[in-house]
């Protein structure tokens, strides 16, 4: 795979020195073992095991991390960035290896997360105070998930119960009015598991955008947000469940240079599931999920609703040393916006039926993986899409992969059905190509990604055409490519653990030759860890080269560096005390232009868990 910056020798060479001298590098993720199970594939398998490349991160690294925000959290690991108008609670995007931001299959407990209006998650409704667990994969997966998985998937599970009794709070402040509230319960026995978790999260906020047209007030923000898990083993073989999460998100920005504009979100999400382990070699389960997004902004309104269902029965057969799985899956899709003073009513609805095949097999030091998937989408007919991976654990600690994969995201309904609309759009499909290396040995580890990923019938805002607005219509135009390098690692020295990745991106407009707007093709994150006479240290920096924030490359944002410390003590038996600084150093830096982000902000905060 020909990649122009960087070549992949000289990444090759980095590697190879990382490992020389076991260098700071590291994912920004806990130490992980085989035992650390990922089921971003939708069937559980080792992560030493994947041979996609994937990152999950426990509730204890949520905590440290000290992110009020998914977007916050997820631009920490490799291959991730995100762009936001201003603080926390602004307009936000999540670009895995450069895609677009509706290019990443995003679910909550097994249920989507889309906007149907926008396209792409809404990542500022999603309250990171109530997630146990998140696991990131990169590259396309579209044989598994169907529409929308073309640049990644990002799986969020909310809190769980385990063995005992289990409460649990967190209270905390900071700069610019932070003030972080958590309280939970969780446990199980006697068959039953159940989790409760509520939690308020609100700050002043900064000045989002500082120029002479737009209101120069502190624009702040207010999360309410609560989830509950209900499960209930009925015998040896059947077990059901349950999952609810709602929040409510009110955050200012600026449209104008006198109003208090203020954007409403909502999100609520449920599951009902059931799964019958047969024996230890079958597997069957049936679930059920809905959830329902909205938007509205005053004084200047507009709203918009999204709702959305799953309902996926999935069987799991092992064969000795080969996997066998069967999925077959319904998605309903529903848009309303509600007239305003500049468009009328848009409603629309549609469904997707698909069938999912999929195979794993293990020949000794030999892994392959085989995924096939058909939607019959009730707008544009039918769309195939798979993949095909291959693993080679060629010695100790190293094993070798290479897949190939097809994906696409269908137009949403806003871009099918709206003023600006054309009925007629075809899906967006991509093919990527992906080579990756990598070696663990206890606390120590390296890994080198390079892909190639190529999206064409790309789905733009255009000129005048075959919509009924004078203005422009969307529009199936030309192609773009992500294609780049990962190197990352992790080790210990003495008593410091180190960890880090270095990203070079290289996601094109084919048509243009430009550079996509707002996607940074150098990245950095570097982190230690330490203990030292009863406190918990821990430093970290986050780097991002320059980016241009329009599709013509004529607006500039520049590269930055962030340093970030935290520090943790245990006070008592399940109490400890925790702090944040973030941007030691007060960088000033944009993520878009005309909008300001946090100085440098402080964070402490008491968390109780006895058990």
């Amino acid at each position: 795979m020909a990649l122009r910056v960087p070549p992949v020798g000289r990444a090759a060479a980095g590697l190879a020195a990382l490992l020389a001298t076991a260098a700071a590098v590291a994912q920004s993720q806990p130490v992980t073992s085989l035992e650390t199970v990922t089921v971003t594939r939708r069937a559980p398998e080792p992560l030493g095991r994947a041979l996609a490349d994937v990152s999950v991160l426990d509730r204890a690294a949520i905590e440290r991390s000290g992110a009020t925000d998914v977007a916050d959290l997820l631009g920490r690991l490799p291959g991730i960035a995100f762009a936001r108008n201003g603080g926390p609670g602004g307009t936000t995007s999540v670009f895995i290896r450069g895609g677009e931001a509706r290019h990443t299959a995003v679910y909550l407990d097994g249920v989507r997360l889309d906007s149907q209006a926008t396209g792409g998650a809404i990542w500022e409704q999603i309250p990171l105070a109530q997630i146990e667990r998140i696991e990131v994969l990169r590259g396309p997966a579209g044989g598994v998930y169907g529409s929308d998985a073309v640049a990644g998937v990002v799986q969020l599970f909310t809190r769980r119960g385990r063995e005992g009794w289990r409460p649990s709070g967190y209270v905390g402040a900071g700069s610019d009015g932070l003030a972080r509230v958590e309280a939970g319960l969780s446990g199980a026995g006697a068959g039953l598991d159940y989790a409760l978790s509520l939690s308020h999260d609100r700050a002043d906020g900064i000045n989002a955008r500082p120029i002479p047209t737009a209101n120069p007030d502190r624009d702040g923000w207010r999360r309410d947000a609560g989830s509950g898990q209900l499960g209930w083993q009925l015998d040896r073989v059947h077990r059901v469940d349950a999952t609810l999460l709602a929040t409510r998100l009110r955050a200012q920005y600026d449209a104008s240079a006198s109003a208090d504009d203020v954007a409403t979100h909502t999100l609520r999400s449920g599951t009902l599931g059931w799964q019958a382990a047969w024996n230890g070699d079958a597997t069957t389960r049936l679930q059920l999920g809905e959830s329902r997004s909205t938007y509205e902004s005053q004084p200047s309104f507009y709203r918009t609703e999204t709702r959305l269902r799953n309902l996926l029965l999935q069987h799991e057969q092992r064969l000795g040393s080969q996997r066998l799985s069967v999925a077959l899956e319904r998605r309903e899709d529903a848009l309303l916006n509600p007239a305003t003073a500049f468009a009328a009513t848009l409603a629309g609805e549609r469904h997707q039926d698909a069938l999912a095949l999929g195979w794993r097999g293990d020949f000794g030091a030999h892994a392959l993986q085989a995924h096939l998937r058909h939607d019959r989408d009730s707008s544009f007919g039918g769309k195939d899409t798979g993949g095909l991976a291959w693993g080679w654990a060629f010695a100790p600690g190293w094993r070798a992969t290479a897949s190939a994969a097809t994906s696409f995201r269908a137009p949403t309904l806003y871009q099918r059905f709206s003023e600006y609309g054309v009925a007629t759009l075809q899906p967006e499909s991509g093919r990527n190509l992906e080579l990756g290396l990598r070696w663990a040995d206890g606390e120590h580890g390296a890994e080198l990604s390079t892909w190639r990923n190529r999206v064409r019938d790309l789905i733009n805002f255009g000129g005048a055409g075959a919509c009924a607005s004078p203005f422009g219509c969307y529009e199936n135009v030309g192609a773009v490519r992500y294609e780049g390098v990962t190197l990352a690692g992790r080790t210990r020295i003495g008593a410091v653990a180190l960890r880090g990745s270095l990203d070079w991106h290289d996601p094109r407009n084919l048509a243009t030759g430009k550079t996509l707007a707002r996607r940074a093709r150098q990245l950095a994150s570097f982190g230690a860890d330490t203990a030292l006479a009863g406190w918990t240290l821990g430093a970290e920096l986050q780097a991002a080269g320059a980016r241009w924030d329009d599709a013509a490359n004529t607006l500039r944002l520049g590269g930055y560096g962030l340093v970030n410390l935290r520090v943790a003590r245990s006070l008592a038996p399940g109490l400890s005390l925790e702090g944040r600084v973030d941007n030691v150093g007060d960088k000033a830096y944009a993520l878009a232009r005309t909008y300001a982000t946090p100085g440098r902000s402080v964070q402490l905060g008491l968390r109780w868990s006895p058990n």
